[in-house]
């Protein structure tokens, strides 16, 4: 018998690290020299590496589709983060919503293709979100969901 591993998949912006809010709207920062990670999330996330748990980001990041960012920027976050952090692994969607891409949140492709590749137990994990589309995609993957609400002006989960 296989024993599952059991993962919490953490959205990036918002939860991991501040993000940029103008109108009532979230933004990634715009390089490495606007990253601030938010209060709490190191001894969280050293909390749950040590208790077994893989700490998987999933994160969409659409301004590289839109021509805003380079994609270079966003590797450079992530790659920090990735040293600063006890995270296992990162799933980044490069593309926009008209792309049609299974693995761009609120899908949950990034989630599920992350389950086959490191035996994860999708209902015995979470999914953890600021956004409507981060609670989603865990609810379609069949994980428990934790909602971070910070009162954007959007939908709301």
């Amino acid at each position: 018998m296989t024993i599952l591993q059991r993962a919490v998949f953490l959205d990036r912006d918002g939860v991991i690290n501040r993000a940029v809010v103008r109108d009532g709207k979230p933004y990634p920062p715009a390089n490495l020299a606007a990253l601030e990670i938010l209060p709490g999330v190191t001894d969280a996330m050293q909390a749950l590496h040590k208790a077994g748990w893989l700490l998987i980001v999933v994160t969409n990041q659409p301004d590289v589709a839109r021509g805003t960012t380079p994609r270079t920027d966003v590797e450079a976050i992530n790659q920090h983060l990735q040293e600063c952090l006890p995270i296992d692994e990162f799933r980044t969607c490069y593309h926009d919503s008209s792309d049609g891409c299974n693995c761009r949140k609120p899908l949950p492709g990034a989630l599920q293709a992350a389950s086959s590749e490191h035996g994860i137990d999708l209902p015995a994990s979470y999914m953890v979100g600021d956004r409507w589309r981060d609670t989603e995609a865990g609810e379609r993957a069949g994980c428990k969901t934790i909602f971070i609400d910070y009162g954007y002006a959007e939908k709301q989960p």
